[in-house]
Formats: C-alpha cells, sequence, structure tokens
C-alpha cells in the first residue's frame, strides 16, 4: 500500500512536471510575442546576415528575444537565414515570427522617371532596394553588358523604361540589371517596333527624340504635337534647334546636373558639343533625360500636321504656340520674349 502511494504520488507530481513544462513551451512558441503597437512592422534582413544581425534588427519589434532565439534555434532559423523584406504582424508569436522570416519575402514597388543620367538612376533606385549606388552604377555602365547588347554608355540610360515595378528588396545591381533588359524587350514589342519602322527610326533613335520632347512639354496631350514638330524637321533634313539639348550640353560640360537653367541664351548655342542641336545636324548620341512612356508613344504616334517651330504660350502655361513658318513663329516667339522680359527671367 504504502508503495502504491509512493508510486502514485510521483505520478501526480509526473502530471505536474509535465504540465508545466508544456505550459512552459506553449508559452515559448504560442505566446504573442511582437512589441510594437502598430497592425504591422517592417524588418529588413541584409544579405549574408548572421543570427546576431537578425536579433539587432527585430529588437525593436520583439518582447522576449531569449524566447525567440531559443525557438529559432530549435527550428534551425539561426543556421538557415534568409535576406529580405518581411512584414510583421501584431500579436504573432515565435513560431509564426519565424515561419515569416523563414519564407515570406516580400517584394518592394520600385518606381523610377525623369532621370537625366545613370548616376541619377543609380541613386534613385538605391533608395528603395538593398544594393547601394556604387554597385549599380558599375553594373548600369559594365563594357562587356553594353557591348553584348548593342548599347552604349551615352545611350544606355534608354534601356530603362521608367514605370513601377516589383522588386524583392535583396535584389542585386545584375539582377536588376537584368530584369530592366527583360522590361525593354517586353516594351519593344512587334507594335512599337513596327511603328517605329515606319517613321525611319530604331528604338534607340525613338528614345532620343522621346527624350527632348519629355523636356519640352510636361503636358501630356501636348506632346505627339510637339513630337510632329521634331519628326517634321528630322524628316526634311533640319536640324533639330532644340533648346533642351543645349541645357544639357551645358550641363554636362559643367560637370553639373544641379543646376537649373530656365533661359537659353545666343551665346549657349554655340557650345560645341554632340548634344547641341542648334550646332549639329543629328541626334544626340542618347537621351538627355529618361523619356516617359508617354513621351515614347508619342514619338511613335506623331502628329501629323505642317508645323516646324513652337515657343511657350505665355496666355496658357504649360503649353506651346505653333508655326508653321518663320513668320508665324517669330510673331508668336515676340510675344513670348515680352513675357519673359516682364518676368524678369535672366537665366
Amino acid at each position: 500500500m504504502y508503495i502504491k502511494k509512493i508510486l502514485f504520488i510521483i505520478a501526480i507530481m509526473g502530471i505536474i512536471a509535465l504540465g508545466g513544462f508544456s505550459y512552459y513551451v506553449y508559452n515559448q512558441i504560442f505566446t504573442p510575442n511582437t512589441a510594437f503597437q502598430e497592425p504591422e512592422a517592417v524588418v529588413l534582413i541584409p544579405t549574408d546576415a548572421n543570427f546576431t544581425t537578425v536579433k539587432k534588427q527585430l529588437k525593436p519589434y520583439v518582447k522576449d528575444m531569449a524566447s525567440f532565439s531559443r525557438i529559432a534555434e530549435k527550428k534551425a532559423y539561426h543556421k538557415h537565414i534568409k535576406p529580405g523584406r518581411f512584414i510583421l504582424k501584431k500579436g504573432m508569436n515565435n513560431n509564426e515570427l519565424i515561419n515569416t522570416l523563414r519564407s515570406k519575402n516580400v517584394p518592394v514597388k520600385v518606381t523610377f522617371n525623369n532621370q537625366e543620367r545613370l548616376e541619377n538612376l543609380a541613386g534613385r533606385i538605391a533608395s528603395q532596394i538593398e544594393t547601394d549606388s556604387i554597385s549599380l552604377l558599375k553594373s548600369f555602365t559594365d563594357s562587356t553588358f553594353l557591348a553584348q547588347q548593342k548599347f552604349t554608355l551615352a545611350n544606355a540610360l534608354g534601356m530603362y523604361i521608367p514605370n513601377q515595378y516589383e522588386f524583392y528588396w535583396n535584389t542585386s545591381a545584375d539582377e536588376f540589371r537584368a530584369r530592366m533588359l527583360q522590361e525593354y524587350k517586353r516594351f519593344w514589342n512587334d507594335k512599337r517596333m513596327a511603328k517605329a519602322k515606319k517613321n525611319n527610326l530604331t528604338p534607340k533613335q525613338v528614345m532620343v527624340i522621346a527624350s527632348i520632347v519629355q523636356k519640352e512639354t510636361v503636358q501630356i496631350d501636348e506632346r505627339p504635337r510637339v513630337a510632329g514638330v521634331y519628326m517634321n524637321r528630322y524628316n526634311k533634313g533640319m536640324k533639330l534647334d532644340a533648346d533642351p539639348t543645349v541645357i544639357y550640353a551645358l550641363k554636362k560640360q559643367r560637370n553639373d546636373f544641379d543646376t537649373v537653367i530656365k533661359r537659353v541664351l545666343y551665346k549657349d548655342l554655340e557650345i560645341d558639343s554632340p548634344y547641341n542641336t542648334y550646332k549639329y545636324n543629328t541626334l544626340p548620341p542618347g537621351p538627355i533625360a529618361m523619356p516617359d512612356i508617354s513621351a515614347i508613344d508619342a514619338v511613335l504616334d506623331y502628329e501629323q500636321h505642317q508645323y516646324y517651330y513652337f515657343v511657350a504660350n505665355p496666355k496658357k502655361p504649360g503649353y506651346h504656340l505653333f508655326g508653321r513658318n518663320l513668320a508665324e513663329h517669330n510673331r508668336n516667339r515676340q510675344h513670348y520674349i515680352s513675357w519673359i522680359n516682364k518676368m524678369g527671367i535672366n537665366r
């Protein structure tokens, strides 16, 4: 009887101990373990991060790091860390946190437009994904890649079609470039290629003219008309005489793309640069900016008209007055000059 009582007590103690251990394990795994009050928190785990780095990134968001670490080791997460962008939900337990960090890398929406140079593009992209601007620029300007894809350093900017794209945050520079090449080829589908060929232009030439149209007008509905002016000049063998190309040439010569030039002076037209379309009867060697899709399509579907000249319309800001000949243009231009002098714009 005494032995039975002892065994019974031992059994009860075992059950209590097992229950206590089970409760402890349950708390360690399934008790909410987040320290933020917002519905979500974004955590970025760098490439080649170790578990110490992960814990450092999680510190502001996890209430009990000790219990998280124990469960991470039990699930072997500390040996199989994945880089990326992860979204933690308020109230997640350790098990959910680890499962999220292990397999739920969430893409970011990367956007870019209107960049003037590859350097600007690299900086813009680096602010949105993990890789730095130096690595991106090195990838963008890689001579072997450019030669293989029949681009030059001058026209390489035209390979990057401005839009919104989904990327994993930990995308490398070369992976970003490869995706953009894929998007470029997808953009230049049979329909757009046929339009370019009909206009006696290559895609790269379209991008150059589109970049000028982009700089000339921000009004999307006016871009086909402006494109029509430049195509009329181009088809007649005339110089394009585009002020934005002179501004670009000045910035490039000074190596200062932060300066703002609102007015082109007569002396500026003499700058000796292949980008100066007042001096050279050829297209610039590359885009003077990254054209929007609307500007590209405006060139492909340019308006058929008899205009060869245009100048800013003082009575309708953002739009232009168009002329079929120099007489009409000079009248329009006089209105513009009177207005710009009145506004005191000297440069």
